[in-house]
């Protein structure tokens, strides 16, 4: 390394050093919790590689996570954590299950945590991370009590709220970024813009669409292919056909899967309007259409009919790399455009 490359360096490590000593990992990278990629391989490659690997729990039973988490800590020892969704209906004995493992950081995504979820995530000792999509709300978090925050544009992939990450993170980081750490996502795919959110105040960042294609991904090889030819503007947002069905949108590549969600979306509605189902079964039944079409291309390699979720920064994947090349060259750009700045 050179001497310049080492004083980016240096500078570096100093700016992630509160968020790495809260992950208790080598850098301030979480991989973000895609359903059926963020599993045991990859969450294992991650945290092994220095990065903080993150278990997507989405629609497993406690019983499936059990397993994942015991099959995850036969591959590290390094620290990682677990994403739980607040509406799934067994979201408390999920977190009893990650208490029976000694996670050491929780992840509550999907709304506002329950009654009582943050109190029970605490009370095992683990450290508690939420998603803020507005100051208004991780101010409000912060106030329960949550132990560090996500910052996420719209810019992600998955389920997106309507604000880019460039505008939350001048939003909240100058506000709330001394009282806890706090993460930026969305659309991060080089470490030039890893260096821009820690000047702003960041502890470190999520990156999800980045490691969807490592190759310790168990993603189908159709799945990667379809990430490799997209590009930015592959990699749309669905839309919400009803106002009173509280759907968040999706970002995820372009595809007739996009096509059977608005059916979907339309079958639930009408199940709402004839009173056959309840407004949270609702939203259960379009989670679990989701966790279905993911399966399809994920796993089964469906890329016209599944869902590919994939963040903006799609077109910045173009190869299958392994987990700590990807993070060492995150690492070298961030360093270096920390070096120049210091210039």
């Amino acid at each position: 390394m050179t001497a310049s490359l080492s004083i980016g360096a240096e500078r570096l490590a100093r700016r992630m050093a509160r968020g790495v000593d809260f992950l208790g990992s080598e850098v301030a990278i979480l991989c973000g919790a895609m359903s059926w990629v963020s599993e045991r391989n990859l969450v294992a490659a991650i945290s092994n590689a220095g990065g903080f690997g993150l278990i997507a729990c989405g629609a497993m039973t406690p019983e499936l996570l059990d397993a994942e988490i015991a099959a995850t800590k036969a591959l590290t020892s390094r620290p990682f954590g677990v994403n739980l969704i607040t509406m799934h209906p067994m979201l408390f004995d999920l977190i009893a299950v990650c208490a029976k493992h000694q996670v050491t950081h929780v992840v509550l995504a999907g709304g506002l945590p329950p009654k009582g979820s943050l109190e029970a995530i605490k009370e095992t000792g683990a450290k508690v991370i939420c998603f803020a999509p507005a100051l208004s709300l991780a101010k409000k978090l912060i106030r329960s009590g949550v132990d560090a925050l996500v910052v996420e544009g719209m810019e992600a992939g998955g389920h997106i709220g309507p604000v880019s990450t460039s505008v939350l993170a001048q939003e909240i980081l100058p506000e709330v970024a001394e009282q806890v750490p706090v993460f930026v996502a969305g659309g991060i795919g080089r470490g030039e813009a890893i260096s821009a959110y820690l000047d702003m105040g960041a502890a470190g960042v999520q990156l999800g669409t980045r490691f969807a294609c490592a190759t310790e991904s168990i993603a189908h090889p159709n799945f990667k292919k379809a990430f490799f030819r997209a590009s930015a503007r592959d990699a749309v947002s669905s839309v919400q056909i009803d106002p009173r069905l509280p759907v968040i949108p999706v970002r995820a590549l372009k595809n007739a899967g996009g096509e059977l969600f608005t059916a979907k979306q339309r079958e639930v509605a009408q199940a709402l309007d004839e009173g056959k189902v309840e407004m949270m079964e609702a939203q259960l039944q379009i989670e679990h259409y989701w966790a279905g079409a993911l399966r399809r291309a994920v796993i089964d390699g469906d890329v016209e009919h599944g869902s590919l979720m994939a963040g903006q920064s799609v077109g910045m994947v173009t190869r299958e790399e392994p987990v700590a090349e990807i993070i060492a060259q995150l690492m070298e750009e961030a360093a270096h455009a920390l070096e120049k700045r210091a210039a």
